[in-house]
């Protein structure tokens, strides 16, 4: 029996979770984790999503977007992972999966569970004890959201917990 299908559902924001393969490490270097952000913005202009939050740890990501009608979560997620996996595997001379299965998604209903997504999402470096202060982790959108820039990756102006 295959997997279920996901369904598309346009102007959803979504809380996705993608894990290394075998929970390893997937960012190894700093220029990784650029690396997968330029993708990310690569993706974004593509596929005309919003983005909200993200954050990059060692082993995994997490990403708080809302799809528009240009792609779906699955098209958006498997660019992503596709075009970040051939670049990881080339640079380590690697071959295989970088990514363990599915990413996990969870459609974010209100804007109250907005705020909790983005706060858990934020201050996963600090939960980990990467850090002791969410604005001290470079990979993650904590700095770009408080400091209320409007930068290129993040659309927080359009994010409807700053309405």
């Amino acid at each position: 029996m295959g997997r279920e299908r996901r369904h598309h559902h346009p102007g959803e924001i979504y809380h996705v979770v993608n894990r290394g393969n075998n929970r390893q490490a997937v960012f190894l270097e700093s220029d990784d984790q650029r690396h997968y952000l330029s993708c990310l913005y690569h993706y974004k202009k593509k596929y005309a999503f919003k983005l909200y939050a993200f954050c990059l740890m060692t082993n995994h990501v997490h990403l708080l977007l809302r799809v528009g009608d240009r792609g779906t979560i699955s098209k958006i997620m498997q660019s992503l992972t596709v075009a970040y996996s051939r670049w990881y595997n080339y640079k380590y001379k690697s071959s295989g999966h970088v990514w363990q299965g599915r990413f996990s998604s969870s459609i974010v209903s209100d804007d109250e569970y907005l705020l909790t997504a983005m706060q858990y999402i934020e201050q996963n470096p600090v939960r980990a004890g990467l850090v002791e202060d969410a604005g001290e982790y470079s990979y993650s959108s904590y700095r770009l959201n408080v400091r209320h820039l409007r930068p290129k990756l993040i659309d927080r102006h359009e994010n409807p917990a700053f309405q």
